[in-house]
């Protein structure tokens, strides 16, 4: 089978591009805990892969995707006897949960798992050279009502290098002009390097599943903790210890202003092993985009929360 290569040059580490310094000047205030609604999102799984059979390399199983979500919803669930459980004061559960959708956008049953061989030359040159784009191109359900994930075939030196990426979501919020955004009106969604979806053998310090708790996050419109930069406002969540620069250490230091850096949390680059913490703020930024961005708003009553007609 011919090796597919993938080509393309938006390649970054679990990031959400934090390219830019502007500071909104009115910040909304965030919702306090505690919270009394629950929120379920509708996630669809599109398995873009070199052409193995289902549940071999990069074609992975359905069983894996299924212990993915559960992660994914342990983590944002604070659910105790898992790894995503914490007792930090400052911890608290999203209320947030994700299921593969029930049906699709034409109202047929679905397990919400889609598989498609990933071809770069099958792209036509009509297609924007955008890495969503790209992939949206094979598979794509419209965002308004799913969260997109690509899990994508990149090549093995990539491992531990590449992880994921996500698109932003439009607010009000400070840090808004941090986030990778979708082309207008295009594709969004988040992409996930195959060898870091659920939990795998790899070798390395991200094979448990927290890549996409990670740009989920982004997703819904937290920044990593250090946000762009600085001491003052870095990710505008007051109960995540400041800092000003990338956190990828499993070790609490010292950062800005002589606190220990929260280096548990899910917005840093630490290991998946260590990772177990939204703070409240985070969560309250997180319901907020819920509530009030457009194309997240519209995921709380998609259809593909309901079972087919």
């Amino acid at each position: 089978m011919k090796r597919i290569i993938i080509l393309f040059v938006s390649m970054l580490y679990i990031s959400c591009s934090d390219n830019s310094d502007g500071i909104p000047s009115d910040e909304p205030e965030q919702p306090d805990q505690p919270i009394s609604e629950i929120y379920q999102l509708p996630l669809v799984v599109h398995v873009l892969h070199d052409g193995e059979n289902i549940g071999e390399g990069t074609n992975i199983s359905d069983e894996r995707i299924q212990r993915q979500i559960e992660i994914l919803n342990e983590d944002f669930r604070r659910k105790s006897g898992t790894r995503g459980f914490n007792d930090h004061p400052d911890g608290g559960d999203t209320e947030i949960e994700f299921i593969l959708p029930k049906q699709d956008p034409e109202g047929n049953a679905t397990t919400g798992i889609l598989r498609k061989q990933l071809i770069i030359d099958d792209i036509p040159d009509t297609v924007p050279n955008f890495e969503y784009e790209k992939y949206a191109f094979f598979s794509y359900w419209n965002s308004e009502d799913y969260i997109n994930v690509w899990v994508v075939s990149y090549p093995d030196d990539l491992t531990n290098i590449v992880l994921g990426k996500a698109t932003g979501p439009d607010s009000d919020l400070g840090g808004d002009d941090l986030f990778e955004k979708p082309l207008p009106g295009g594709a969004e969604g988040i992409i996930i390097n195959w060898a870091h979806f659920g939990e795998s053998n790899i070798h390395g310090k991200h094979g448990l599943g927290r890549t996409l708790t990670h740009e989920m996050g982004h997703y819904l419109g937290l920044l990593h903790t250090w946000g762009g930069g600085d001491c003052e406002t870095n990710d505008f969540c007051d109960d995540t210890p400041a800092v000003d620069e990338v956190v990828n250490a499993d070790e609490p230091y010292i950062g800005c202003g002589g606190e220990l850096v929260l280096v548990t949390n899910y917005m840093n680059y630490s290991s998946d092993a260590i990772m177990n913490i939204f703070t409240k703020d985070q969560i309250g930024r997180m319901r907020y985009i819920l509530q009030n961005s457009a194309r997240r708003n519209s995921l709380l009553s998609s259809k593909g929360l309901l079972d087919p007609e």
